[in-house]
C-alpha cells in the first residue's frame, strides 16, 4: 500500500468504519421564533434522540481506552515496544531519555512518537556523509557539538531563538549534530512519491534488529569535520511554474490518488462556489470521521482552489529533492522533520494568551463561537480571494450573507451552503439567527496585496468584509467554542486554544508533531476546511448538548496538560534528535541501546 498514505495514519486521524448508526427519529429543526436558547429544542427536543456526532464520541473515547492501554510504566517495557513497533534497537541514550521523561512526569506512550519515524524513514536510504553535508549547507541551522548548542543564523530571527532555547536544554543528553531549519511560514519539501516510495523500500529491505553483542552505543563526534571544507549542496529550491504550488505539491502524492491523477478545469472565481461532494462521499453522515484522511490534500483535490496555500502562498521556495529540513509543520506530501513548533515554545500571549491563562469556568462563558484574526492565507487578490480559507469561514458566519445564500440556490459569493436535509436543519431562516445570535467572528485586518500594515481596509473586499476590533486570545477564552483555522500555514493558536476551558473547533490541511496524541471528538472537535459542517457542528451543541461542549473542552485542557507541556515538547525533541543523529552517523547500523537485555 501507498507509503505516504498508509504509514502514518495515527489512532487520533483514525476511526474504524463505524456501525450502521440509527438515525431514526432524528430531530434537528430550529424553532421558527424567538430566542433560540429559550425554546423547546433546548428544553429537550432533540437532546436524547440519536446523532452522528454521538458516535464518533463514542468512537473516539474507544481509541483513547486502547491508547491509555499501550503505556510503558518500566524501561524494559518502553524498549520491548519500541522493538516490536519500530522494527530495530532503540537509539543509544534511549535509557537516559525515558529517565528524562519519567522525570517530567509523561505518559511513555510509543505511539506518541509515529510521526517522528514517518519524517526520518526515508532518510534512511542516503548516506550518512551525504546527509551531513546537506546539513551543513542551509544557513539556519542548530548545531551540537560537545554537548554544546549553537545558533547559526544568516540573520537575527526570532523563531530560531525560540528553537535554539529548546535544543540547548537538551544539550546534555545530545550527540553531535546539525539541524537545518526551515524560517518560512510555508514548508519547502516536496519529494516525488516514487523516489519517497523507492526510500522507503530501501529502509525496509535494510533494516534489522542488531544482536545485542553487535551493537555500539556511542555516537560518532563531528568536531574534526567541521575543519573540513565540505562542498555546499544545492537543494534545487526554485519557485512554482505555470501549474502554481499545487502543480509542485502533488508530486508527493501516490500514483492512483485524486490529486495525483485529476486536474480541476481551469477554475473561473468570478462564478463559485465549487462542489464539496469529495468530504460528503468520505464524512460520516456530513462530519469528519477520520481526520487524517479529511485534511489530506492528495484525497483533497478541490483544496486546489479552496486553500491559500495552493491558490498563492506569500513565499514559495521548494525543492523536489530529499534533504534534512525541519520545521513546526507541513502538509501531508511534505517531507520536512518536524518539531513543536517555535511559536509554542516561545510563551508568546499573542499565541497562547499567557502560560497561566485558561479562562474561566464553562458556566461563566459567553455562549458563542468566536474567531478574530487578520485574513492571511496567502496573496488574496482580485478575483482569487473567493478562493481562500479563511474568507470563506467569515462569509458562512455572516448571517447576512447566508441569508442571501438562501436566495440564491444556496450559493453565496465565495461558498456553497449544505443541503440543510442532510443536516436535519432548517431551512426557514434559522442557520442565519443561529448565526446572528451565537456567534461573534470577523476579520481585524483584511491584509490587502499590495500590503499595508496601517491600512486594514481592502478595495475589493470592503464590499463584503467590515473589519472588527482585535482581541487578545485571553480575551478570546471568555466564550464557549473557538474555531481555528489554517493562515499562512498552521495556525499558531491551537496548543493556546486547547490548553482552554473552551472548546476548540479545528480546521486544517497541516499536521504537527502532537497529532497522534489528540483524539477527535474526544479532545477537540474537527471541522472539515470546506467547513460545510460547521452548521451542523454548531447546531448540535447548542442544540441542547452543552454538557457535551463541555465535556470536550475540559477533557481536552486535562489531556493537554498531560501530552502538549512544555516538558513534552522537550521530550519528543530528545527523542527525535536521538533518531536524526543515529541516522547520519557512518556506523548507523550498528547503533543502538540494549542495556535493558544486560539488566535482565
Amino acid at each position: 500500500m501507498p507509503y505516504m498514505m498508509t504509514t502514518f495514519n495515527s489512532r487520533a486521524g483514525r476511526v474504524a468504519v463505524l456501525a450502521v448508526f440509527c438515525i431514526i427519529g432524528l430531530v434537528w429543526i430550529f424553532p421558527g421564533h424567538g430566542n433560540l436558547l429559550s425554546s423547546n429544542f433546548y428544553a429537550g427536543n432533540g437532546y436524547n434522540s440519536s446523532h452522528p456526532i454521538d458516535a464518533l464520541i463514542d468512537t473516539g473515547k474507544t481509541d483513547l481506552d486502547e491508547l491509555l492501554g499501550t503505556q510503558s510504566h518500566n524501561l524494559r517495557s518502553a524498549a520491548e515496544k519500541y522493538r516490536a513497533r519500530r522494527g530495530r534497537q532503540p537509539p543509544p541514550g534511549f535509557g537516559e531519555w525515558y529517565e528524562f521523561a519519567k522525570s517530567k512526569d509523561s505518559l511513555i506512550i510509543e505511539e506518541f512518537f509515529d510521526q517522528i519515524y514517518h519524517d526520518l524513514t526515508p532518510y534512511w536510504a542516503l548516506e550518512p556523509k551525504e546527509l551531513r553535508r546537506q546539513a551543513r549547507s542551509l544557513p539556519t541551522r542548530i548545531t551540537v557539538r560537545n554537548k554544546t548548542t549553537v545558533l547559526k543564523t544568516d540573520e537575527p530571527r526570532s523563531w530560531m531563538d525560540s528553537w535554539y532555547d529548546l535544543v540547548s536544554k537538551l544539550e546534555n543528553g545530545l550527540p553531535d549534530l546539525d539541524m537545518p531549519i526551515n524560517v518560512m511560514d510555508e514548508t519547502r519539501l516536496v519529494v516525488p512519491w516514487e523516489k519517497i516510495n523507492e526510500y522507503v523500500q530501501k529502509e525496509q529491505k535494510d533494516r534489522v534488529m542488531m544482536e545485542p553483542s553487535r551493537v555500539i552505543s556511542e555516537y560518532m563526534t563531528l568536531a574534526d569535520s567541521d575543519s573540513q571544507d565540505l562542498e555546499p549542496y544545492d537543494a534545487g529550491f526554485a519557485v512554482p511554474g505555470k501549474g502554481g504550488y499545487w502543480e509542485m505539491a502533488r508530486v508527493g502524492c501516490p500514483p492512483g490518488s485524486p490529486a495525483h491523477k485529476s486536474n480541476l478545469p481551469k477554475v473561473d472565481f468570478g462564478t463559485p462556489p465549487w462542489e464539496y461532494d469529495n468530504f460528503e462521499r468520505m464524512s460520516y453522515h456530513g462530519y469528519v470521521s477520520n481526520f487524517t484522511l479529511a485534511k489530506d490534500p492528495c484525497v483533497r483535490p478541490e483544496m486546489q482552489v479552496l486553500h491559500g496555500t495552493f491558490l498563492e502562498p506569500i513565499s514559495v521556495s521548494t525543492s523536489h529533492k530529499l534533504m534534512p529540513l525541519f520545521g513546526g509543520s507541513k502538509l501531508p506530501m511534505n517531507n520536512e522533520i518536524l518539531l513543536p513548533p517555535a511559536m509554542y515554545w516561545a510563551q508568546n500571549d499573542h499565541y497562547s494568551g499567557g502560560e497561566k491563562e485558561h479562562g474561566g469556568p464553562w458556566r461563566s462563558k459567553t455562549n458563542k463561537a468566536m474567531w478574530r484574526g487578520a485574513a492571511t492565507g496567502g496573496r488574496a487578490r482580485e478575483p482569487n480571494w473567493t478562493g481562500f480559507q479563511r474568507h470563506r469561514f467569515m462569509s458562512m458566519m455572516n448571517a447576512t450573507s447566508v441569508a442571501q445564500a438562501e436566495k440564491n440556490q444556496s450559493h453565496g459569493i465565495n461558498f456553497r451552503l449544505p443541503n440543510y436535509a442532510d443536516y436535519k436543519l432548517s431551512d426557514n431562516g434559522f442557520i442565519p439567527q443561529l448565526l446572528s445570535e451565537y456567534t461573534d467572528t470577523g476579520f481585524n485586518h483584511l491584509v490587502c496585496t499590495p500590503y499595508n500594515e496601517t491600512d486594514p481596509t481592502c478595495p475589493y473586499l470592503d464590499p463584503y468584509f467590515e473589519v472588527a476590533p482585535g482581541m487578545p486570545m485571553k480575551d478570546m477564552y471568555n466564550f464557549k467554542y473557538l474555531p481555528d483555522l489554517d493562515g499562512n500555514s498552521f495556525s499558531g493558536r491551537y496548543r493556546g486554544f486547547m490548553l482552554s476551558t473552551s472548546l476548540p473547533i479545528k480546521a486544517t490541511i497541516y499536521n504537527e508533531w502532537h497529532d497522534s496524541r489528540l483524539i477527535p471528538w474526544v479532545h477537540f472537535v474537527p471541522m472539515d476546511t470546506t467547513y460545510i459542517d460547521v452548521y451542523g457542528i454548531l447546531a448540535y451543541f447548542l442544540g441542547g448538548r452543552d454538557q457535551a461542549a463541555r465535556k470536550i473542552a475540559l477533557a481536552g485542557k486535562a489531556w493537554g496538560e498531560k501530552v502538549l507541556r512544555r516538558e513534552d515538547m522537550e521530550i519528543y525533541t530528545y527523542r527525535l534528535l536521538l533518531e536524526y543523529a543515529r541516522i547520519c552517523d557512518d556506523r548507523r547500523e550498528f547503533l543502538g541501546y540494549v542495556d535493558d537485555f544486560k539488566r535482565s
